[in-house]
């Protein structure tokens, strides 16, 4: 079974290692989520944030208008 982070977009088979795990199928995007509520060991995994509202994610299809972070 895969879980969703809830805040950050972060997918793992393991709940223990996501910041705020569901199983539930996330269809909405996650801008407006600030980049505070990633936990500090997931920030690695992050690579997109939206240039519209500066949210993050691990992937860019939860974001409204995703870009690379460099």
């Amino acid at each position: 079974m895969a879980y969703t982070c809830q805040n950050c977009g972060t997918t793992a088979d393991d709940s223990n290692s996501l910041c705020n795990p569901t199983s539930d199928k996330l269809d909405n995007k996650f801008c407006g989520v600030p980049a505070e509520e990633v936990c500090d060991e997931k920030l690695k995994t992050i690579n997109y944030s939206c240039d519209a509202c500066g949210s993050v994610s691990a992937d860019p299809k939860h974001l409204c208008n995703p870009s690379m972070i460099r």
